[in-house]
């Protein structure tokens, strides 16, 4: 359990009480998020719902609008793909809570992801829950600080974290369990949502629109995932020197000039799949 003493037993019990009595209800992620406050303050936060490749569903969230344009309507576009959060798996991390920092590849602050959408949203830190509801169905809490109100997490705010991690997984995948019919459907699958979902899980494999060979979709993946020519040579079992001759090559036949071109060349791709289907995958 988590040091009462320093969370504040009474209002650590109080609220831990109300979230258990909230589970089952329209109270219950607002109810969980105001408990998780009494152990570490944080500027806003975000409860996705992860099935397979699909676009994930946004369940609740604290964002005024601006930001709620960045974090969920940007994002649940394409570069939820690209989101450590989201290539991370559970079952290998466990519920954690996890910093975005620990796991993302070795170059993530010069990706096109972190560039291009990450740094938009003007975090200090993010750490989050990994809730498992079943196989490639998982629920994320994330919790972010904000760099110009909050410093980041504290190692001794982490550890309090870690320490009701247990609670806060067993609460949300008991309310959540059945999650999954909100990408299904109640009576059997949907066939929109599938044809979406296959959409983005071959999205990588496309991408390149038959101009790239296989490894060269390959490395496009890894380098827009944020991960070095010298981190992509070691996953791949190549030379360093073949991996730049690759990207070389990825650029030459896609027309583009840097990597910022590729990361817009992938959510663009991404995008024009989703407009083919009226409901918009969700």
């Amino acid at each position: 359990m988590a040091n009462v003493a320093d969370i504040g037993e009474k209002a650590w019990n109080d609220s831990l009480a109300a979230t258990v009595a909230a589970i089952g209800t329209t109270d219950f992620a607002p109810t969980l998020i105001d408990a998780l406050k009494h152990v570490a303050p944080f500027n806003y936060c975000v409860i996705f719902a992860y099935c397979h490749s699909a676009r994930p569903i946004d369940l609740f969230d604290t964002f005024p609008a601006v930001k709620r344009r960045v974090f969920v309507d940007d994002y649940q576009a394409g570069p939820y793909l690209l989101d450590p959060l989201f290539i991370a798996k559970p079952e290998s991390w466990g519920p954690g809570p996890h910093r975005v920092a620990d796991l993302a590849p070795d170059r993530f602050p010069q990706s096109e992801y972190f560039r291009s959408y990450y740094v938009q949203t003007g975090l200090s830190e993010e750490i989050a829950f990994f809730v498992p509801i079943k196989v490639g169905t998982r629920i994320v809490i994330s919790l972010m600080r904000d760099a110009g109100r909050l410093q980041a997490f504290a190692t001794r705010e982490r550890k309090r974290l870690q320490s009701i991690a247990p609670l806060v997984v067993a609460a949300a995948a008991h309310h959540w369990k059945d999650i999954e019919s909100r990408f299904s459907g109640l009576g059997g699958s949907d066939p929109k949502v599938e044809a979406t979902e296959r959409l983005l899980v071959s999205a990588f494999h496309r991408f390149g629109e038959g101009r790239l060979t296989p490894r060269e979709s390959e490395i496009a993946e890894l380098v827009l995932k944020g991960n070095s020519s010298e981190a992509i040579g070691k996953i791949l079992g190549i030379a360093t020197g073949t991996v730049r001759i690759h990207r070389k090559n990825i650029y030459t036949k896609l027309d583009i000039g840097s990597q910022g071109e590729l990361f817009s060349r992938f959510v663009a791709s991404i995008s024009r799949g989703l407009d083919t289907d009226p409901e918009g995958g969700k």
